[in-house]
């Protein structure tokens, strides 16, 4: 993901040194984008995560590493709504917040005889972002954007329910602008979350309390958004 990350800011700069080189060409305005806006989001995610449990055993013995099955995140939707302030004739920043409704799940395995998986659940997205925007032409830009993002947990087993996530998010993208104000957007990045971990509720019959679960969980995605410029 730190790769991933370099890549999308160099890209940024590259297209910042461009416009510089040819700003004697380049006539677009700021303000042909500028304002408040509004969008409807659809995404599509895929997701990594590493996971580790432990048990009593294993706390005498050594951490078990396990595998972590990641399960496909269903078809995601949602909105946005923001603000681009115009920042001189070919720069603005725009500062705004997403919400996606969607579900991914993924299990971490128990690496004992008899030992239980636990399946994490995560959903209702929600990012808050500021991205400078660099004009192109009259009616298209290009962004980078970076956000902070949480996300709603959910556990099955009979364990604790966790914190919810959050994490950083980064992107670049495409803005094209009608002169109707219609806007489409075309977008990809990825979001680094913090560490999710659970433990048993150590229940009769159920996971003992010194049994320990946890996942990091990275995400990837692709985002088109159709949207209204006011």
């Amino acid at each position: 993901m730190n790769k991933l990350k370099s890549i999308l800011v160099c890209a940024a700069c590259a297209c910042a040194l461009v416009l510089v080189g040819v700003g004697t060409i380049v006539k677009a305005d700021s303000d042909n984008f500028a304002g408040p806006y509004i969008g409807f989001n659809i995404s599509a995610y895929g997701a990594s995560a590493k996971g580790l449990s432990e048990t009593g055993n294993d706390n005498l013995n050594g951490s078990g590493i396990n595998n972590v099955t990641v399960g496909q995140t269903a078809g995601i939707t949602g909105g946005e709504i923001g603000y681009s302030l115009p920042l001189g004739s070919r720069f603005l920043i725009d500062i705004g917040m997403s919400a996606l409704a969607g579900e991914a799940q993924f299990e971490v395995e128990g690496d004992d005889v008899g030992s239980e998986n636990v399946q994490f659940k995560i959903d209702d997205f929600v990012t808050y972002y500021i991205s400078p925007q660099f004009v192109l032409t009259d009616t298209s830009t290009v962004y980078l954007k970076v956000g902070l993002t949480e996300a709603d947990t959910g556990v099955v087993g009979d364990v604790v329910t966790p914190p919810n996530l959050s994490g950083e998010t980064w992107a670049l993208g495409l803005r094209t602008v009608l002169d109707n104000g219609i806007f489409v957007r075309s977008e990809a990045g990825f979001t680094e979350f913090n560490g999710i971990s659970t433990y048993g509720k150590g229940t009769t019959g159920g996971i003992a309390a010194s049994n320990t679960y946890s996942a990091q969980l990275d995400t990837a995605y692709g985002m088109i958004s159709v949207g209204m410029r006011f």
